[in-house]
């Protein structure tokens, strides 16, 4: 087991450094890095000018040499001009402007704890990072814990009685679930659920059953610091039914491949009732192949919520990645890819060793 571990680890580690370097590779293209000299200068700057901001930040050096000083394994770049007066001016990546020299910092990295700076919020990237996914984990958080009773609910019940009525009808709610965009049921569901002027809410005030003028809020903005049911209700539904489909229709096949084991139907001519039958013979093993499902939704939590957060304007990780883009943000773009690959190879690492403790033939092989 051990072994299995390191191995697994050495997978990941290599995984994640090529990935990155793909990353950094595209981020640091010619026309973002002139469309970033331009958005922090001047739009009207001439090429001249676009090369001497680029060329006196180490924009221009070669590839590898950049990414070596942005992980932290070579020396950061430094600048030294004379301003109009005559006197020297020496920037750098490791120091602030004029630092003295026996102050300056070398290397100045991602080993180093150094993100590099926002051009867009202003303030360092790492904290921005880790405070906008401690947001997204709170919702992916509450997300994990409707979504997966749910969809192991309605899996184990359609597969106990394959071709029954209710496995038809769970099995057509789960694929509806799947195919409806979150951009459609969150529309959906503000309009129904969040509107003073349509749907249910206007209908439950005429009744007086209501006092709110709305059943839930619209926007997620405040749940980032105070979640509550109301504001915090429909996004979690939304990403919850969009992802409780696939997990649902995975363990209703693994339920259905179970209940047609020879061993099964051993225990029901030995006059084992039905419900034991399924608790204690059939549930277990049904669960293992949907655990590696449920494991594998947690980095499409991480990513696929960004149509979510910002359709409901919460600010977590799936925002901050849309304002990134949007703002060629380049070092904040970075962190949060890097992080989204950690996610998701961690994640999977999980899902690898969980699955060799429910599997006791791999674990024997």
């Amino acid at each position: 087991m051990g072994i299995f571990i390191l191995r697994r680890l050495g997978v990941m580690l290599l995984t994640a450094l090529c990935l990155t370097f793909i990353v950094f590779f595209l981020t640091n293209l010619y026309p973002n890095l002139e469309k970033l000299a331009k958005t922090q200068g001047n739009f009207r700057m001439s090429e001249e000018a676009v090369e001497s901001y680029l060329g006196d930040r180490g924009y221009l050096d070669a590839m590898p040499v950049k990414f070596g000083r942005w992980v932290g394994v070579m020396p950061g770049w430094v600048t030294e001009k004379v301003d109009d007066d005559g006197n020297p001016i020496v920037t750098g990546r490791c120091f602030a402007r004029n630092t003295p020299q026996d102050q300056r910092a070398t290397f100045c990295g991602v080993l180093q704890g150094h993100w590099g700076s926002s051009t867009v919020f202003k303030t360092d990237v790492g904290g921005l990072v880790m405070t906008r996914l401690g947001a997204t984990g709170k919702l992916m958080g509450f997300v994990l814990l409707l979504m997966v009773p749910m969809a192991l609910g309605v899996g184990v019940l359609a597969g106990m009685r394959e071709g029954s009525r209710l496995d038809r009808s769970l099995s057509t709610f789960s694929i509806a679930t799947t195919a409806t965009p979150e951009y459609v049921s969150g529309v959906i569901f503000i309009a129904l659920l969040a509107s003073s002027k349509n749907g249910l809410s206007p209908l439950l005030v005429d009744w007086g059953w209501m006092d709110a003028k709305t059943l839930f809020s619209g926007s997620a903005t405040r749940a980032v610091d105070d979640a509550t049911f109301k504001n915090f209700f429909l996004p979690v539904l939304t990403i919850s039914l969009y992802g409780m489909g696939y997990i649902a229709r995975m363990t209703r096949a693994s339920m259905t491949e179970v209940m047609t084991a020879q061993y099964i139907r051993t225990a029901r001519l030995k006059g084992v009732s039905f419900g034991n039958v399924v608790m204690k013979h059939a549930l277990r093993n049904a669960l293992i192949a949907p655990f590696t499902v449920i494991m594998l939704q947690i980095p499409w939590l991480l990513n696929g919520v960004v149509i979510v957060e910002t359709l409901f304007n919460y600010k977590g990780f799936g925002w901050l990645l849309v304002q990134a883009a949007s703002n060629n943000d380049i070092e904040l773009l970075l962190a949060v890819s890097v992080v989204s690959v950690v996610v998701v190879l961690l994640t999977q690492l999980i899902s690898d060793i969980g699955y060799v403790f429910l599997n006791p033939r791999i674990r024997i092989s």
